[in-house]
């Protein structure tokens, strides 16, 4: 008897992304792993990515979804239903990415075998472990800063995740139900920490895979002030907030 293959669920928030999602869509469609699906988690765009998602997805044969959200409330939102609703649909596996190409598709069947081959809970695309590496295109502060940010999220935190603010993930969905998802309080880019956090607390596995981290093509960055600010602080909420 031939075991079926796991259902791989890739979740995309959108915001004005309607020049990066064809070509995701296109991208994840070429790596012919076996049962993959595309969730678009559009955020009411202006520009029409959510009609552009409507259409991939009557065009796709069942493979790609869409949910509609009337407000956009932040990437760490976004993400949660995504992962809700992939997890409701029976999802084995939930791939976190971003739309803007930064994240390269060519390296989900690596994120795979590397989820699959053990008990792992979570695999993260790294761009600090050997092998990876950040976009050329990335001045020396930003990378700076990038690094600086990591140090600062271990030191407080104590993960032991070279890449801890990375948002490109392969989750096993145990793993997913395991973290508490409608409990997690972090939004933007503390959505990454707060969730590494939750998997490290509860005994769970994280291991890296080189990745090399783009520079978005098209498109403006969703980084404003404010989110900045609640990633510095979230380190530290996570260290004194105990849970019930």
């Amino acid at each position: 008897m031939v075991e079926a293959s796991p259902k791989v669920v890739v979740v995309v928030p959108t915001y004005n992304e309607r020049e990066n999602l064809p070509v995701l869509a296109g991208l994840l469609a070429d790596l012919a792993v076996p049962n993959l699906h595309l969730l678009v988690v559009d955020d009411n765009s202006p520009d029409g990515t959510g009609e552009l998602a409507d259409k991939l997805a009557a065009d796709s044969g069942g493979t790609v979804g869409v949910l509609h959200r009337t407000e956009k409330d932040g990437l760490g939102r976004a993400y949660l239903a995504g992962m809700a609703r992939a997890l409701d649909e029976d999802a084995d596996v939930v791939i976190q990415m971003d739309a803007d190409l930064s994240h390269p598709a060519a390296a989900i069947p690596a994120m795979l075998d590397a989820l699959l081959a053990d008990d792992t809970a979570v695999v993260l695309g790294s761009r600090y472990v050997p092998g990876g590496s950040t976009a050329e295109e990335w001045p020396w502060h930003r990378k700076a800063l990038s690094a600086w940010a990591n140090f600062y999220v271990n030191a407080i935190l104590g993960l032991g995740v070279r890449d801890a603010t990375a948002g490109f993930k392969a989750w096993r969905a145990s793993a997913l139900r395991a973290i508490d998802l409608p409990s997690v309080q972090s939004n933007g880019y503390s959505f990454q920490v707060e969730m590494n956090y939750r998997v490290i607390q509860r005994g769970l596995t994280i291991r890296e895979v080189p990745i090399r981290f783009e520079e978005r093509i098209e498109g403006a960055s969703k980084m404003s002030i404010g989110v900045q600010v609640e990633s510095a602080l979230a380190p530290w909420k996570l260290r004194f907030h105990r849970e019930d």
